[in-house]
């Protein structure tokens, strides 16, 4: 990994900030995080208000991000004044991975983006920015057609391309008396064994991603928090995590679900599922079938449940079933306009040429999109080329809201992310959103 000084956008001179890139390491003996990974460890927890990582606990974090394939970036402030806080932990962080997104006609590489902290000395000295843009330059120039975040803050990234593409819903079921469904039983539910559970959960997820539009991989910390073996906020085990596994019936494990009491002094007193991750309906439906008949149980909150949920519809007394909140999970930036949109299946056969903007020219440009039988051929288009083809206008942050159909192409239009007349807006929604919604419940 190459090492690059940053300088204050507009400034055309480094003003003493390191701009580094290193893979997560550890000592030459194996047992602690290395210098320079513990320092980028206390700058995120710094921007993130977490309380401090026990030394001892970071190296089970540094072989999970090493798992995970893990670039870490930091910036370093050599000129700290005296009595700050020690110079070698950074000033600025930022992370970057890869995993597989499905966009219905294929997993798709996408570079995710996380740990991006400023402290707040180093402000409005275009250190984001220039964190951001090499990064995404890097990735463009890798191959990886699409960049993903999780966003902390909403108002940070549209400027950089990226657009909301999934939501996810926060829901409560209220249990008492237990659940009843329409469907009658079918396969079984065990409690698991933690360990085996831990083994289990990510071929589990594998099936699942396989099957769902929107879905992307996961890091190795999602099944060490299934398990137990992590809890929510630490790598510290969390002894009040259960799990159970369904199987069908064939007594093939095809989901599984890991959740915790919320103690008895919560009124009512409410189960908080951790994880739920099906490979298809019914298995959805029996984990739920589990939940719903817990004893001494009077309420059930899921975070991260899909916005088109099929749960209530499965539930004898659907007014059982409430969300409580729409939360925005994930945020797409198209880098190769080309790439990215021959990799998405397509709900309708049909063409639409989009103008495309974009402030750091990575999707900038004109494109005709023909789909048929689900796929699609994506060629540059000159203006004036293909009059018959209806045309829509718009930036690079609304084609990657777009890109999974979560919002209309109506919608869009109407809060000015899109130009177009109503054939091509007509065009676009029969193309990219007459499908299943996505549905993503991955964080990173």
């Amino acid at each position: 990994m190459g090492e690059t000084t940053a300088a204050p956008a507009g400034s055309g001179a480094p003003d003493g900030l390191r701009l580094v890139s290193f893979a997560p390491g550890l000592d030459d003996a194996g047992q602690a995080a290395d210098a320079r990974t513990r320092n980028w460890f206390d700058a995120v927890d710094l921007g993130f208000h977490e309380e401090r990582t026990d030394e001892s606990r970071l190296p089970a974090l540094v072989r999970a991000f090493q798992r995970d394939g893990r670039t870490l970036t930091a910036v370093y402030d050599d000129a700290a004044p005296e009595h700050a806080w020690d110079p070698a932990v950074p000033v600025a962080t930022y992370a970057s991975m890869v995993n597989d997104l499905n966009v219905g006609g294929t997993l798709l590489p996408a570079h995710l983006v996380t740990a991006v902290t400023v402290r707040p000395t180093h402000r409005r000295r275009g250190i984001l920015r220039r964190m951001i843009t090499t990064d995404l330059a890097a990735a463009k120039a890798a191959g990886l057609p699409v960049a993903a975040l999780t966003a902390s803050e909403a108002t940070i990234y549209g400027r950089f391309g990226f657009g909301a593409a999934t939501s996810s819903a926060e829901i409560q079921v209220d249990t008492r008396g237990g659940l009843d469904f329409n469907a009658p039983p079918a396969g079984t539910v065990a409690v698991a064994d933690a360990a085996k559970l831990q083994a289990l959960a990510p071929g589990i997820f594998r099936a699942h991603l396989q099957r769902t539009f929107g879905a992307l991989g996961r890091q190795h910390s999602y099944a060490l928090r299934a398990s137990g073996a992590w809890g929510q906020e630490s790598t510290e085990p969390d002894k009040g995590v259960r799990g159970v596994i369904r199987y069908d019936s064939n007594g093939v494990p095809d989901g599984y679900a890991a959740y915790k009491s919320l103690g008895w002094q919560t009124e009512p007193h409410t189960l908080k599922v951790i994880d739920l991750v099906a490979a298809g309906d019914e298995a959805y439906r029996e984990l739920w079938r589990y939940l719903g008949a817990v004893d001494l149980v009077e309420r059930v909150t899921f975070g991260v449940a899909p916005v088109e949920d099929p749960l209530p519809w499965m539930l004898a007394n659907r007014r059982r079933y409430r969300v409580t909140g729409i939360d925005d999970v994930l945020w797409l930036r198209v880098l190769d306009v080309g790439a990215a949109l021959q990799a998405r299946g397509y709900f309708a056969d049909g063409a639409v040429v989009l103008d495309v903007t974009d402030p750091l020219d990575h999707a900038a440009g004109s494109w005709l999109l023909e789909a048929r039988g689900g796929a699609a051929a994506v060629t540059p288009a000159a203006d004036g080329d293909r009059p018959d083809v209806p045309r829509a206008a718009l930036g690079v942050s609304a084609l990657g809201s777009l890109y999974l159909g979560a919002v209309s192409a109506r919608t869009l239009a109407s809060a000015g992310g899109i130009r177009a007349g109503e054939d091509a807006l007509d065009m676009l929604d029969a193309m990219f959103s007459a499908g299943p919604a996505p549905y993503c419940s991955t964080h990173f």
